[in-house]
């Protein structure tokens, strides 16, 4: 199992964390870095703040030197396809070859309601979504092109330069593999990932996917999943952390029953029951993760993720 570290961004995280972060990821050998691409809290908690996730990784990307850095996900209300592909481009430039793209519709319309940003139905959202994910591919993979569909046009449309990648920078697309989400997927995307999957649901998933990948002739497409993650060296340090965290996300009750409800999706305990979690999950179909770890000041946990990469 390939194990990265996931970062939500828009919950307060500092420039200083972010450079904390990636180096303890580097350090504990974790395979990357992905960060949330939103501008304010999904906890709807206003005060709480974000720094620009493309920006970020642009400079991450300058001050490590192994690392994968990608979103999960940039979603396409925020920026025309045009701009979201330069910003990738130059963020693989300055890594070295080290970015990935996850791409979404969006789905949280207070930040779009607070930014002034468009948020349409949610049919309209994914049919702009479906175009601004051939356009970006084209992008950056073909030489010149035209396109012309009902929400943009590009004519004889040049970007330069390509990644540094070859073939191009690895698209990652998800969601709960419905049809038409798995359609897409199966024609532009690299990588399929889920969020907060039970076992049964990552095994589902990963065959609606095979199912999409062979109706278009293609080879399954990996499946990844992002899901939240708490870790101690041993019981006394895991509830710690825990109830750190509950504090941290204003939740009530008692810390066992809280704890417990995260069990079935999250991915809790020492580093060596996560590891033997993650095993059931890779037995489902899963081959990569991205370990959400919402102690943003906490790098003695990143540590032990890595512990689990090592397993």
């Amino acid at each position: 199992m390939r194990v990265n570290l996931m970062i939500e961004g828009q919950e307060s995280v500092t420039w200083p964390q972010w450079v904390a972060l990636a180096r303890a990821a580097e350090d504990a050998g974790l395979e990357g870095l992905f960060r949330s691409d939103h501008y304010q809290s999904v906890a709807s908690r206003t005060e709480r703040s974000s720094l620009d996730a493309w920006v970020t990784l642009g400079a991450l990307g300058a001050l490590t030197e192994r690392i994968r850095l990608g979103t999960m996900v940039s979603p396409t209300s925020f920026r025309h396809p045009t701009v979201l592909s330069k910003n990738v481009v130059t963020a693989d430039h300055i890594s070295g070859g080290r970015v990935e793209l996850g791409m979404g519709a969006g789905w949280h319309e207070l930040e779009h309601v607070t930014y002034g940003l468009p948020f349409h139905d949610l049919g309209t959202r994914y049919d702009i979504f479906e175009e601004q994910v051939e356009i970006v591919v084209r992008q950056l993979r073909e030489e010149r092109f035209d396109f012309h569909g009902e929400h943009y046009t590009l004519t004889n449309c040049e970007a330069r330069p390509k990644p540094v990648q070859s073939p191009s920078v690895p698209l990652i697309l998800g969601g709960a593999a419905g049809p038409r989400s798995a359609r897409l997927a199966a024609r532009f995307a690299d990588e399929y990932n889920t969020v907060f999957p039970s076992v049964e649901v990552a095994r589902e998933r990963k065959d609606a996917l095979r199912s999409a990948c062979e109706a278009v002739g293609r080879a399954p497409l990996p499946l990844s999943m992002m899901t939240g993650c708490l870790l101690g060296s041993d019981e006394n340090e895991l509830r710690d952390r825990a109830a750190r965290l509950k504090e941290q996300s204003g939740a009530e009750g008692e810390l066992d029953a809280w704890l417990d409800g995260l069990r079935g999706a999250w991915i809790i305990g020492t580093p060596e029951q996560a590891a033997q979690r993650l095993e059931v999950y890779a037995d489902a179909g899963v081959s990569r993760v991205m370990l959400q770890h919402q102690l943003h000041d906490d790098v003695d946990m990143v540590a032990l993720i890595g512990q689990v990469a090592a397993a």
